[in-house]
């Protein structure tokens, strides 16, 4: 059986924007004005013990211990008041309510169950939340993929992805499955497309409703296996 397997901040949840200009803020009131840009072209999608080292180096100094705490209960706190669903991301997944589907990130559970209520989708997807983790490696290795295809019954080669992230992407390549790279959030930058495709993306998609498109024939395709 064909399955549904999404990644979350900046496929599901607009987050990603919302969660680097937090960073921006806590880098700026330590003395480096940061803007968004910055914080994305500088910081994000890479591992946090890096983006830490490479503060200390922007800043030229040590960040302070509770640093990376006190980010995080901003983050959320932000996230509370305003995260926004990526457009037309709860439409498809209402649409597609039959399809066996999970999500598969990189965030903490903490993080993601609260996302899922803030936006509303939290009975879209029950117990199929994964984080990484609960895997020994992160993407872009294919742990995460490969335990939620296992805990949806599904075939790899009969999964797809649906990923924005270079190490997604490559994550979903290495667990055998095809992949959506989706460029419809705010944080998308030009050349993200490029990236995407670069790193093995079967589709690439600007929009929920190419997502739907792609995902159609997909389906259409295992349907008629036999």
């Amino acid at each position: 059986m064909a399955a549904l397997i999404f990644d979350f901040d900046g496929v599901v949840a607009d987050s990603e924007s919302l969660a680097n200009l937090v960073l921006a803020e806590a880098v700026s009131a330590l003395g480096r004005p940061t803007t968004l840009d910055d914080a994305l072209t500088r910081y994000c999608g890479r591992r946090w013990s890096d983006v830490l080292i490479a503060i200390e180096g922007d800043l030229g100094a040590e960040l302070p211990p509770d640093f990376s705490d006190a980010l995080k209960a901003a983050t959320l706190a932000r996230f509370r008041s305003d995260l926004r669903e990526v457009e037309g991301a709860s439409a498809f997944i209402a649409r597609f309510d039959a399809i066996p589907r999970c999500i598969a990130s990189s965030s903490s559970i903490e993080r993601l169950t609260l996302c899922l209520d803030v936006l509303g989708l939290e009975s879209q997807f029950g117990q199929n939340v994964f984080s990484a983790e609960m895997v020994a490696r992160g993407k872009p290795h294919p742990d995460i993929f490969l335990l939620a295809a296992g805990k949806l019954g599904a075939d790899p080669k009969s999964c797809l992805v649906i990923e924005d992230s270079t190490g997604g992407i490559k994550a979903a390549a290495a667990a055998g499955m095809d992949s959506i790279g989706l460029c419809a959030a705010s944080h998308i930058r030009t050349g993200h497309d490029e990236a995407l495709r670069a790193a093995g993306a079967t589709h690439i998609a600007a929009s929920w409703r190419e997502v739907d498109m792609i995902a159609t024939a997909f389906l259409r395709r295992h349907a008629t296996r036999p």
